[in-house]
């Protein structure tokens, strides 16, 4: 049994984790995801990586777990997955010339241990002004139904930006490599070191 748990379902998690070329096994955790009030993009995002994490500490007890969560921010508002059309117009229109914060917690749990560790990596989004053709377009060929933003920067998404600010664009996509390469390795375990 792989020694690595990744706590999502995410086909896009599961594909950024795949690059490190390490033996892992998906889990669901059950977590709720609701915000508490008053809780900060980053609290969020830094104590729901960390739930999921440690939710499936009792199935795996000598794991390395990692957990992750994502949000969209826009005017100070968190924005989610859109789920329908009219939504994603609504999401893309009220982007457009504007700057998108991405917030992505990630945890690195030792279940066999307990030792924890956290990160929250920013990803600023700066949009193209984006006529109503442009967004209707986008809409019509990726369906970005399913992701915060109504975007897939590893898509055709790219062409909606301006530019990209960040340290690791696969956080992006919602796992912070470069971070969660600096946790393993504090573990012991180096993606370079077989």
């Amino acid at each position: 049994m792989p020694e690595l748990i990744l706590a999502s379902t995410s086909p896009y998690r599961k594909q950024l984790l795949e690059k490190l070329e390490l033996p892992f096994e998906c889990a669901a955790p059950e977590v709720d995801e609701l915000p508490l009030p008053g809780e900060t993009p980053r609290s969020l995002v830094l104590r729901l990586a960390q739930a999921k994490a440690q939710a499936l500490a009792q199935r795996y007890p000598h794991h390395l777990i990692i957990g992750s969560d994502q949000v969209c921010v826009l005017d100070g508002e968190i924005t989610g997955k859109p789920h329908t059309e009219e939504n994603a117009r609504l999401q893309l229109k009220k982007a457009s010339g504007n700057v998108v914060t991405f917030y992505t917690g990630l945890a690195l749990y030792n279940s066999a241990n307990g030792q924890l560790q956290t990160e929250c990596e920013p990803f600023d989004v700066h949009f193209r002004h984006l006529s109503e053709q442009e967004i209707n377009v986008y809409i019509r060929k990726e369906s970005p139904l399913n992701c915060a933003g109504s975007f897939k920067s590893e898509g055709l998404g790219i062409a909606l930006f301006d530019r990209l600010e960040g340290r690791d664009p696969n956080t992006l996509v919602g796992l912070p490599l470069i971070a969660l390469c600096k946790m393993l390795r504090r573990e012991n375990l180096n993606p370079l070191l077989d």
